[in-house]
């Protein structure tokens, strides 16, 4: 039947920003997440978030166990292989937990994300995220924005972590971050410790900004 003048149109279908956070394991990719909930929160910004793991829900049942977040709100897929096949190669896991949340929670605005720990190669493919951002960590050593990889050179945002720990593992924190600016060829470095919250803000900025056009 065509429809007449007359008919109400149906509202358009709104569809929620997609983020990845990507990097190796250990680097605090749980923890970054579960400090910029309560950073986005702040904002208004309505989220949920889909964690990858290799064969365990470990990651997941951490976010919804924080009382950060309603544990509905927290997905889990179980990669069954290495960890960027289904961010990247096939990602089509990730998409379906994306759009059964996006389903669950109407004016969902947000969904993170998180990669199952993985190597300097592990990139997200853009048919599943806007926007990516590369978490590494100081004790992984200085030498890792020299040995560059795609996950620092191309993701849109590096996050330098554990950066209370340079002291400790004697890392030169200062060349470290102006080494990773200088690989990047100027795209965005923020320096964090994701368990005092420094650096937290400017993430959740940059991830406000990026995707969701606030300023």
């Amino acid at each position: 039947m065509v429809a007449s003048r007359s008919d109400p149109i149906p509202a358009p279908r709104t569809t929620a920003a997609r983020i990845g956070v990507g990097g190796p394991v250990g680097s605090g990719k749980t923890a970054l997440i579960e400090a910029l909930i309560p950073a986005l929160a702040a904002r208004g910004v309505d989220l949920a978030v889909v964690t990858n793991d290799l064969v365990t829900k470990e990651d997941a049942e951490r976010l919804r166990r924080s009382g950060l977040i309603e544990p509905a709100r927290v997905l889990a897929v179980e990669a069954g292989a290495c960890p960027h096949t289904v961010i990247r190669e096939d990602p089509t896991l990730n998409m379906a937990a994306g759009d059964d949340l996006e389903a669950a929670f109407p004016g969902l605005e947000l969904v993170i994300f998180e990669s199952g720990g993985d190597n300097l190669a592990s990139t997200f493919s853009l048919d599943l995220v806007d926007w990516w951002m590369f978490v590494i960590d100081v004790a992984g050593g200085d030498d890792i924005p020299r040995k560059k990889g795609p996950g620092v050179l191309k993701s849109d945002l590096l996050v330098v972590n554990k950066t209370d720990l340079a002291p400790h593992v004697g890392v030169d924190l200062t060349r470290m971050l102006a080494e990773a600016s200088a690989v990047r060829g100027g795209r965005p470095v923020i320096a964090t410790n994701a368990r005092s919250g420094a650096g937290v803000e400017a993430v959740a900025d940059s991830i406000a900004h990026a995707v969701l056009f606030r300023e």
